[in-house]
């Protein structure tokens, strides 16, 4: 029996971004090649925008879309197949010993992350792999989120799925021994995702956040997962009060931060806490819980500061620690911290250090600073940090 009639376009929409991930997993589970899963679940799709404004959306839309993807690689395997074709032949077999069931589908998601994710293939590759196979993108959504071009990217797929195949990595979660290195590639590859979006694109930061919660819910016990989830609906919850012009956090309406963001990512940071197993996502997340209350606790902020650093001790750690120190200790010691950073190339090491020095009334110094980070930074930051060193320039 099939459910109402789609009110909107976007009802299939939804469906594609909820389910699309959930059906290549089972599919490449299926028939053990990823193109082929890609294709039938394309093909499933098609068949449900041609039926489901006519039929109704199913029950179950996911075990429609899994079940008429399944029956279309067996129908092109098939045809294949009676032209001798032994790699479609093979499939097919494969086919044979699966059940025809959905299956244990989160652990087949779980298994196209890791899969996405292999440390034999580069960063860009894994990124592009994740939004493609387990996010439903286009190539041309990928390519416009990555700034590169759409003939690009679609190479940088298909060598991808090509590593795969010719290299014969293997479709499943790693070993006990060897998940926490694989997953800290899994959560670096889902961050990077975010971050790209959150500078350009908010749908591909909601995509982020999506595939976050699915790892979440595939792997509770991790609480790294949980921090990175927290993390990451914590900086998006003010997204609307920094808008265009990358507003600082201090200057931001707090009363357009989202509400039910906030509260998410604070509950998982308690849950986080509650385990005792700190690790830097969830330090970056409490600092950003921090700063969702009312009004900001600098000296708890720069205490979380210094055990991130313990796990990543990095100049760009060093330099958010020291924005916190100059709201505890003030500009000159938070600028004499900055002096020991070697982060020339980075705009924004830049553009704190115009902050500190305007600060503390050394003009000149403030807008070479300020001249220095738009040399460095992307269009919208230089736009910002133009009316930032104008507005210096009036007031002198």
């Amino acid at each position: 029996m099939q459910g109402e009639l789609p009110s909107r376009d976007t009802d299939i929409e939804d469906v594609f971004r909820a389910e699309h991930g959930r059906a290549v997993a089972v599919l490449v589970r299926v028939f053990g090649d990823i193109d082929v899963a890609e294709e039938a679940v394309q093909e499933a799709f098609a068949t449900a925008v041609e039926r489901w404004p006519r039929d109704g959306i199913p029950p179950s839309p996911a075990g429609w879309i899994i079940t008429t993807a399944r029956r279309k690689a067996i129908d092109r395997l098939r045809r294949e197949a009676s032209r001798a074709d032994r790699h479609a032949e093979a499939m097919l077999l494969q086919a044979a010993r699966e059940p025809t069931e959905v299956g244990a589908v989160d652990d087949d998601r779980l298994r196209l992350i890791f899969t996405c994710c292999h440390p034999s293939l580069a960063m860009p590759a894994q990124v592009a792999l994740t939004l493609r196979l387990l996010g439903g993108l286009s190539t041309a959504e990928i390519a416009r989120a990555f700034l590169v071009e759409e003939a690009t990217m679609a190479q940088r797929l298909v060598r991808a799925k090509g590593k795969i195949r010719d290299a014969h990595i293997p479709y499943r979660v790693p070993r006990e021994a060897d998940l926490p290195e694989r997953l800290t590639a899994v959560l670096a590859v889902v961050y990077l995702i975010f971050n790209q979006g959150y500078q350009a694109r908010s749908e591909v930061a909601e995509e982020a956040i999506r595939l976050g919660r699915v790892l979440a819910e595939l792997m509770p016990d991790e609480p790294e997962v949980l921090g990175l989830v927290a993390l990451m609906v914590l900086v998006h919850s003010r997204r609307a009060a920094r808008g265009e012009a990358l507003t600082p956090l201090a200057e931001q309406d707090r009363a357009r931060w989202d509400a039910e963001l906030i509260a998410e990512g604070q509950a998982l940071v308690r849950c986080c806490l509650r385990r005792g197993q700190p690790g830097p996502y969830q330090l970056q997340a409490a600092i950003n819980a921090v700063h969702s209350e009312g009004v900001t606790d600098w000296a708890q902020v720069v205490a979380l500061y210094d055990q991130l650093l313990a796990f990543s001790p990095t100049p760009v750690v060093r330099l958010h620690r020291a924005v916190a120190v100059a709201e505890v200790d003030g500009p000159e010691r938070a600028l004499a911290l900055l002096d020991e950073l070697d982060l020339d190339p980075y705009h924004l090491f830049h553009a704190v250090r115009a902050d500190l020095l305007r600060r503390l009334g050394r003009d000149a110094e403030a807008l070479a600073a300020y001249e220095q980070a738009m040399e460095r930074a992307g269009e919208r930051e230089r736009a910002f940090l133009a009316t930032r060193a104008s507005s210096l320039r009036g007031s002198s």
